[in-house]
């Protein structure tokens, strides 16, 4: 039995791939606990570890003096007190999910001189992880083409982003067949945060759709709750029955159940649509320094799953003119569902807890012997 210690952002990104190993972790006989920020509350109240440590953490952006020095100084106060932490916990390796809250807790492993994986979720290494990976004992990417990742000479391995218990569960569902005259799911996201541009944009784009594809349709949208009074009258005035919510615990079945998903092109998000095989209108995050959703939304689109869809040039009309195309045309949905599941890393989990049992030196197999 070894004992890991998984670092991950407050988000939804972040901690949804460190659940996933974190049980992937239990169910080998280890022990898990968890470092994260203040947001875990949010997001990770079911997170299964046996211990949840909050660490001070700040973004260290902005040309702003004095909010530099504050965030320099609550780095160095979280990495001190990490440190204590993992000196009394004495975790066996530490895997890093990225985020800057990951930051002050995976420097002061390295300090200690604890193995640790970086894991990069998305096709662009975030900034945190680039500065973070000098002092990592191997990087885990979830793309063969990482951009930045060829600048470390550590080891690198393509592992996949692991996804949730829940989403492998119904992986095996079979893509629905779009029947003429039959209903047609929609499944309407925007990640673990929400998004308001959709809450914007797509309900008008459904309502420009022509009335007999309207009445076919099952909406299942989740929005930020300021903006759920909003969606629902205009869903109400197009004669649109839609089933909306801040957040849906049951969000992969309802995926799996769908013919067809608008969302943000975040990094767990593309690892659950490909697994569970199903097309989608990706609509990535703009303005990130990066354009790390984009990226990941690129590699989805050339492989033919799904298609981008840039939000500053979209409109409820241009939305809805892609839309009835799409779904009066049932093949190209059927062939973007099974592209998606060439994407797919089912068993990422299993590939990057085989990576922590090695870097911690009690490797699977040499458990059992002993068991």
């Amino acid at each position: 039995m070894s004992k890991f210690i998984l670092m991950a952002g407050g988000t939804g990104g972040h901690l949804f791939p460190a659940m996933a190993l974190a049980q992937e972790l239990l169910r080998r006989g280890h022990v898990v606990e968890l470092m994260t920020d203040h947001r875990v509350e949010s997001y990770g109240a079911d997170f299964p570890a046996s211990a949840i440590h909050i660490v001070p953490s700040a973004t260290p952006s902005g040309k702003n003096p004095l909010h530099m020095a504050g965030a320099g100084v609550k780095i160095l106060r979280g990495i001190a007190v990490a440190f204590g932490k993992l000196r009394a916990s004495k975790p066996d390796c530490v895997i890093g999910f990225g985020g800057y809250p990951t930051f002050p807790p995976f420097l002061a492993a390295n300090l200690l001189r604890i193995p640790g994986i970086l894991h990069e979720q998305n096709a662009v290494m975030g900034r945190a992880n680039r500065a973070l990976g000098r002092f990592a004992s191997v990087l885990a990417l979830s793309f063969g083409k990482t951009r930045f990742a060829d600048g470390f000479s550590i080891e690198k391995v393509v592992t996949g982003n692991p996804v949730r218990d829940r989403v492998r569960t119904v992986a095996d569902t079979p893509y629905p067949a779009l029947e003429e005259n039959g209903e047609i799911r929609l499944v309407i996201f925007g990640g673990s945060q929400g998004a308001k541009a959709l809450s914007d944009i797509v309900p008008g784009a459904i309502a420009t759709l022509p009335d007999a594809l309207r009445q076919r349709l099952n909406i299942v949208q989740q929005c930020r709750a300021e903006d759920i009074d909003r969606v629902a009258e205009v869903y109400a005035s197009a004669g649109i029955s839609a089933e909306l919510a801040a957040f849906f615990s049951d969000l992969p079945e309802r995926i799996a159940q769908s013919h067809l998903v608008i969302g943000r092109s975040g990094a767990s998000t593309i690892a659950e649509l490909t697994v569970l095989g199903r097309p989608a209108i990706l609509v990535p995050l703009p303005g990130s320094l990066d354009a790390d959703q984009k990226n990941n939304a690129l590699i989805v689109e050339a492989a033919g799953a799904g298609w981008v869809a840039e939000q500053a040039t979209l409109s409820p009309q241009s939305l809805g003119t892609r839309l009835t195309t799409l779904l009066t045309e049932p093949a190209t949905l059927t062939h973007a569902a099974a592209a998606a599941r060439t994407l797919g890393q089912p068993r990422a989990v299993e590939k990057l807890a085989d990576l922590a049992e090695r870097l911690s030196g009690k490797p699977k197999s040499q458990m059992e012997q002993h068991s």
